[in-house]
C-alpha cells in the first residue's frame, strides 16, 4: 500500500490541540477536520486533497491522547503522516485508524512536493527532488491493520472469518 501525494510540511511539536481544536470537538467530524491544523495553516484543511501526506518534525502528535486528531486527517484524506518522531499515543492511533505513520529522520520535503510513501519498505521517494530517503518500515502486522482500515474494521474481519472457520 503505497501512498503518493502532496507534502504539507509542519515543524516541531505539532499537537493534538492543533489538529483537533477543543472549540470544535463537539461538532461533527468534519466540521472538527475544517478547524484541522489552522492555528499553524489557515489553508490546510481547505486545500489539502486525498492521498496528500502530513510531515511533521519532532513529536508529531504529542499533548492529550484524544484519537480525534488522527480521525481529523483521516477525514481530510490524508494518505499518509511522516514525522522524525511521533507521541507514542498519536503513532498507535494513527495505525489503529487505518493512516500510515512512518519515522523518517532525514526526509527532505518542502510544501508541495510530490512524495510516495513505501510503508513495507521503509522508504519515501520525493518525486520533486529526486531523491530517495529510507525510514522505519511499519511492520507487517500493523500494515495488515493499516490496510484493513484500521483496528476494528481488521478485528470485524478477522472475528468473521474465524466464526466461518
Amino acid at each position: 500500500m503505497n501512498v503518493r501525494g502532496k507534502a504539507f510540511v509542519f515543524g516541531d511539536r505539532i499537537d493534538t490541540d492543533v489538529l483537533a481544536p477543543g472549540p470544535y470537538m463537539r461538532e461533527p467530524l468534519a466540521v472538527l477536520a475544517s478547524h484541522c491544523l489552522e492555528a499553524v495553516d489557515p489553508d490546510f484543511a481547505r486545500e489539502v486533497r486525498h492521498g496528500d501526506i502530513v510531515v511533521g518534525g519532532d513529536s508529531f502528535g504529542i499533548g492529550s491522547s484524544r484519537e480525534q486528531a488522527v480521525q481529523a486527517l483521516a477525514e481530510l484524506g490524508v494518505g499518509a503522516i511522516v514525522a522524525r518522531s511521533f507521541a507514542r499515543i498519536f503513532y498507535r492511533n494513527a495505525l489503529n485508524l487505518g493512516v500510515p505513520a512512518l519515522v523518517c529522520a532525514d526526509l527532505e520535503a518542502a510544501r508541495g512536493d510530490e512524495l510516495e510513501v513505501r510503508p513495507l519498505e521503509g522508504r519515501i521517494l520525493n518525486h520533486s527532488s529526486g531523491r530517495g530517503f529510507d525510514c522505519e518500515k511499519i511492520p507487517p502486522e500493523l500494515m495488515e491493520i493499516v490496510m484493513g482500515g484500521g483496528l476494528m474494521p481488521w478485528l470485524e474481519k478477522r472475528l468473521a472469518a474465524e466464526r466461518r472457520a
